[in-house]
């Protein structure tokens, strides 16, 4: 930061000043002095100059009001930012609160306790309570509209400072021996503060400060001391909190009046004088929290009593004697400039991390990005470095290479505290107060974020370097990057450093400033100063160094030694003697980038431009420098845009022309392009010839623009010059003339009154102006070119596409017959009718066809899929889309027609899936859409087996079978069709069923499960008939049915068979077949002893009753055999048929007997419809 006395307003009668507090927030000064003087002032900067912002601006008071009231002199004044109030009290103990109204400031409340002296009163963060303390130890916290809170006697205790925490929750007393007491909101003494910066002092000292910053603008950074308390001998500490045990320790060496924090608790000020003189000087000097210090500002005049600080943080009133002295602070922002953009950072009261803001000022965009404690901005070219602290428990820092819209390239840990960064093209040097490091960063131009990442793992041997500073490095390449070396001690630490892209600079405290060469950093020599430099810049050649010193003045150093001119004159007395050169009061300089002898410097609120070191006339700014080149300067007004730089105002940027340029540009216009020529001749500079070359060209003076664009070497300039002397006509120079400097609506206005609509046809194209360009063609007369038409109305639908507004891109699309983008359109609009349309419009084996296959497979649509792929002659991609569909029935058809072999290997693959996942009904659906009924068959006896094993309703199992049984039916009739397809037309049909037959034969290896598919089926059915037989009482056919289960011991279990047998044949009383069933029960060896011993039991019981002898019609267990084998049963009732005439289902080809069936809708047991 720079500061600087800018203004002194005296106070009448020479009445002495006692205290000053300035309002943060409206901006009024109050100042109470003796004889009960008490002053209410403000600084109002009225200007109608946009570019006199800020402290550049003529102050005036706006108000100067003196407030009647007090009698003895005013000791204490404080303000209510929240409320508009001022509370001020008088060596009388008399206390008012005044209020604002209508401008004027009145009485609004009076109190006098008339005991004692008030010595301090703070008001807490929010503005609703007041703390009052007496010298008598008397305590009162009262309310913002004057009621009491609470009071309190601390007994024997002299009070005489007070303070609030930011959260209201704790008070801090600070007593007239130096002791600070801890107390809670509610007047409760917590505990006596450790004041450890009092160490081995001895005398009576007294406390000249206590301010506790509330932490309204966001910190510094984490964990920021905030609680800044200060004592009459100059020994301070800040602290972190109230019991902070390691505070920040200053020792300011000076007779402390008054302390302040600035408005964002960045800086700290501390007022008094300065000891061990032999007349008292006053002095203000500023510390960071941590201690470091920033500035003295000496200040004229006897006896200081109080500073305060502008709300913006960008001015201090001090009260010295009978009179405020008002000092202009240049606070240093972390900002920097690339490429069009102003990089600044800023706190906010609700982050811990730094706002950093890139604003785009061309385009009046900004991006922003959240950095944790960032430590500075270093900008060069089109990037920006920012240094950060890596994290709290490790002492590493991070430099972070950004593009200008804030987007990080690269990024490098360090091990030093990279206190000074500068950058160039190439390099980036960061140093520390006892080394430097050099980076030579690569920036990716055309590469992916892999490729960058690949780089940036790759760490070449000799991308960066550790030096130390007192070493003397010669400029080989020298062993791997060692930050050891690094944290040697030095007795002359470094205090700044600057680059160009071959030299580099470092300044060391002693005044030493050593010069290396880039890019291989050698030693090449040192120069010796009396005094310690603040900050440096080296001009475009290298050749001359800028050094601004801690207080503000501004010399140079010849690094190289200028030869004399070519003609032998001397011309060294010409360009000025920089050893002889000093500026004061200098707070910011920067050279041009195109030119070692031109400069611009901040001198208070003043800007000079000076060329061989000669000023032109100064202008009144308070900017900082961005960018000097092509003798403009472009200035940025940085105290403007950090009062609100969430929204930054293309006005805080200012562009200033220097005089050469200003002066030429006049010449041009009020005396002629001759004598202009004259002058540029005389000041040669690119711009200037451009300048001269552009005013040429509006008067059609070919030659002189020519030789001018010469001088420049503006290439395109000279050819466009040349083009312009083929031209016949003047009209069609002054048009393309129009069109060169950018008047396109004139130039397009040239060409049609002159009848070529051509050309302004060509000209919008190249401006890429569709919409005039369509409009061109249709007002023409005539034919317009269709092909250009075409390009005119696709070009219009790429607009709106381009900005989503697919309806009105569907429009131009159609009448530019843009079939590619109309798909996207409507796939965009999700108008799947219009795609269709357009798919179904298009030739077969057109381009398009697959992609919009495949936009209509990723929203499930598959007829259209399948039409458009086979249109394009993808059956493959149809038969893909179809599985990726589930559609699987239609895939295997596809594949059918199309022949494909790898249907089935897929098919195998899905449903393994599936039955690895236990979805076994999943994979017999897969298999039955995709006509294998077959394997659907074995699947699903495999689970009718599995459900019959575990016992389910047989019920349940019996629809299982007949399931299975029916896949195997349609396995039969595919595989007849398929034959029978094969073989029209050429034999009869027996011989295609036998072909049919042996075709079946040969690919079923399960011959048992095709032949007998309804095996099971009949088993359950026959088993669920017998018992449905059995509880209706029909006993005869129950025995009937159950003597029939003997057949299907292989599907249902024995035991179960057998023992409905012989309740079924007991019920019967025949007790023959009962017997016989026993027989076969007691007989089986899956029972247990015990098991078989109840069934012995039960068969003793039932036979000594009734002699083992069917008393009805015996031979009933023997089923009768027909002539061709076995009789066929019928599914209704359980009976053998022997009659010729039957009923026999179309399904399962089982029989019943005609009589029977009639009652039945359905086959019992395949359950088909009999209509």
């Amino acid at each position: 930061m720079f500061i600087y006395l800018s203004k002194k307003i005296a106070i009448p009668n020479n009445i002495r000043l006692k205290c000053v507090s300035w309002n943060k927030d409206q901006g009024f000064i109050a100042c109470g002095g003796d004889e009960g003087l008490l002053k209410v002032l403000k600084l109002e900067t009225q200007t109608d100059d946009a570019k006199l912002k800020g402290l550049a601006a003529p102050s005036n008071l706006s108000m100067n009001q003196t407030l009647e009231g007090h009698s003895g002199a005013v000791q204490v004044v404080t303000w209510n930012e929240q409320y508009q109030k001022l509370t001020t009290s008088d060596q009388n103990g008399l206390i008012i609160v005044w209020m604002l109204y209508k401008g004027c400031w009145y009485e609004e409340m009076i109190n006098n306790r008339n005991k004692s002296v008030v010595r301090s009163m703070s008001w807490n963060a929010d503005g609703q309570k007041i703390c009052i303390v007496y010298e008598d130890g008397a305590v009162i916290v009262g309310s913002v509209d004057g009621n009491r809170i609470w009071g309190k006697e601390l007994k024997g205790i002299q009070l005489a400072h007070v303070a609030w925490s930011p959260d209201s929750k704790i008070l801090l007393f600070g007593m007239a021996n130096g002791e600070i007491h801890i107390y809670d909101n509610q007047g409760n003494f917590i505990m006596k503060m450790t004041v450890s910066c009092l160490h081995n002092v001895t005398g009576a000292i007294s406390i000249a400060g206590i301010h506790w910053y509330a932490g309204s603008e966001g910190y510094v950074e984490p964990d920021c001391p905030c609680l800044a308390i200060c004592f009459d001998n100059g020994r301070c500490q800040v602290m972190r909190y109230e019991s902070d045990e390691s505070p920040v320790f200053i020792d300011t060496q000076m007779n402390v009046a008054s302390i302040q924090w600035n408005q964002c608790g960045s800086v700290l000020a501390v007022a008094g004088s300065l000891r061990g003189m032999e007349k008292e000087v006053n002095v203000v000097q500023f510390y960071t929290p941590f201690g470091e210090h920033l500035r003295t500002l000496k200040v004229p005049g006897k006896q200081m009593t109080e500073v305060a600080w502008e709300g913006g943080g960008l001015r201090i009133g001090l009260a010295v004697d009978s009179y405020i002295y008002f000092a202009n602070i240049r606070p240093d922002y972390k900002w920097g400039y690339c490429s069009n953009t102003v990089v600044y950072a800023y706190t906010k009261p609700d982050r811990l991390e730094y706002c950093v803001v890139f604003w785009d000022t061309k385009n009046n965009e900004k991006f922003v990005k959240y950095v944790k404690s960032l430590m500075s901005i270093t900008t060069s070219g089109d990037f920006c470095i920012l240094a950060t602290k890596a994290d709290d428990t490790h002492p590493q820092y991070v430099l972070v290479l950004c593009n200008s819209i804030g987007t990080p390239l690269d990024s490098k840990y360090i091990d030093i505290d990279p206190l000074f960064v500068t950058m160039t093209k190439t390099h980036v040097i960061a140093a520390s107060k006892e080394a430097f490091y050099t980076w030579q960063y690569r920036v990716a131009k055309k590469l992916t974020a892999m490729e960058i990442n690949q780089v940036s793992r790759t760490r070449k041997e000799g991308r960066e370097r550790v030096y130390h500073i007192d070493d003397s490095p010669s400029g080989t390449t020298e062993g791997p990057l060692d930050f050891a070396k690094a944290f040697t001690a030095t007795r002359d630490p470094i205090c700044c450093i600057t680059a160009t892209d071959k030299t580099l600079i470092v300044g060391r405290e002693s005044g030493t400033i050593h010069k290396y060469s880039l890019p291989n950093v050698a030693l090449v020599q040192k120069y010796s100063l009396n005094y310690r430099a603040y900050q440096l810049s080296l001009n475009c050649t290298s050749s001359r160094l800028a050094i601004i010193d801690i207080s503000g003045v501004l010399t140079f150093l010849d690094l190289e030694v200028r030869s004399s001119s070519d003609d032998g004159s001397g011309s060294q007395a010409g360009t000025g003697d920089p050893s002889k050169f000093e500026r004061k009061d200098v707070w910011d300089m920067l050279w041009a980038n195109d030119n070692p002898d031109l400069f611009a410097m901040m001198e208070k609120t003043r800007m000079y431009v000076f060329r061989n070191l000669d000023p032109e006339e100064p202008i009144q700014t308070s900017g900082y420098i961005c960018n000097f080149e092509d003798l403009e300067i472009k200035s940025v007004l940085l105290d403007e845009i950090m009062k609100d730089p969430e929204r930054p105002n293309k006005d805080y940027l200012i562009n200033f022309e220097i005089r050469s340029l200003r002066d030429s540009r006049a010449l041009i216009e009020k005396v002629g392009i001759e004598d202009a020529s004259q002058f540029i001749e005389d000041n040669p500079h690119p711009r200037l010839w451009r300048l001269l070359a552009e005013a040429a060209l509006q008067k059609l003076d070919l030659k002189t623009a020519e030789q001018a664009f010469v001088r420049c070497k503006d290439y395109q300039g000279i050819e466009f010059v040349k083009s312009l002397g083929n031209l016949q006509s003047e009209a069609m120079k002054q048009a393309e003339v129009a069109a060169y400097f950018g008047r396109f609506e004139e130039a397009e206005r040239m060409y049609l009154d002159m009848d070529r609509r051509d050309l302004a046809i060509s000209l919008r194209i190249k401006l890429g102006d569709w919409f005039r360009v369509l409009q061109l063609l249709k007002t023409g007369s005539g034919d317009c070119d269709d092909a250009l038409l075409e390009q005119a109305y696709n070009a219009i639908g790429d607009y709106f596409a381009d900005r989503q507004k697919w309806v009105n891109a569907v429009q131009y699309y159609l009448q530019g017959r843009n079939q590619e983008r109309l798909a996207e359109c409507y796939y965009m609009l999700e108008d799947y009718d219009g795609l269709e349309r357009l798919a179904s419009s298009l030739p077969e084996n057109h381009k398009l066809l697959p992609d919009i296959g495949q936009m209509f497979v990723t929203v499930g649509m598959c007829e259209q899929t399948v039409n458009a792929y086979l249109k394009c002659n993808q059956p493959k991609a149809a038969v893909d889309a179809c599985v990726h569909l589930n559609q699987w029935n239609k895939a295997v058809e596809l594949a059918k027609n199309h022949n494909m072999k790898e249907i089935n290997s897929l098919l195998a693959k899905y449903a393994s899936h599936l039955l690895e996942k236990n979805k076994p009904l999943e994979a017999v659906e897969l298999y039955r859409k995709a006509h294998h009924f077959l394997e659907a068959a074995k699947l699903m006896f495999k689970i009718a087996d599995e459900e019959a094993k575990r016992r389910t309703r047989p019920l349940r199992v019996k629809k299982l079978y007949v399931l299975a049984a029916l896949l195997v039916e349609n396995y039969h009739s595919q595989v007849k069709t398929s034959q029978h397809n094969k073989a029209k037309g050429k034999t009869s049909e027996a011989t295609s069923a036998l072909a049919g037959l042996l075709e079946e034969d040969a690919t079923s290896s399960d011959n048992r499960m095709v032949d007998s598919a309804w095996r099971g089926a009949e088993a359950y059915h026959f088993f669920l008939l017998a018992q449905r037989q059995l509880y209706e009482g029909y006993m005869v056919k129950a025995m009937k049915t159950a003597l029939h289960l003997r057949d299907y011991e292989d599907i249902i279990p024995v035991v179960e068979i057998y023992s409905l047998l012989a309740i079924c044949s007991s019920a019967n009383r025949a007790f023959s077949t009962c017997s016989r069933a026993f027989i076969k029960l007691e007989s089986l060896e899956s029972l247990s002893p015990e098991q078989r011993q109840l069934y012995e039991d039960l068969a003793l019981e039932i036979f000594t009753k009734h002699s083992p002898k069917n008393n009805h019609m015996s031979g009933l267990d023997n089923a009768p055999e027909g002539a061709e084998g076995k009789l066929p049963t019928c599914i209704v009732t359980g009976w053998t048929i022997s009659e010729y005439q039957f009923w026999m289902c179309s399904v399962c080809k089982h029989c019943a007997l005609e009589n029977e069936i009639g009652s039945h809708n359905f086959c019992p047991l395949c359950h088909s419809s009999l209509a």
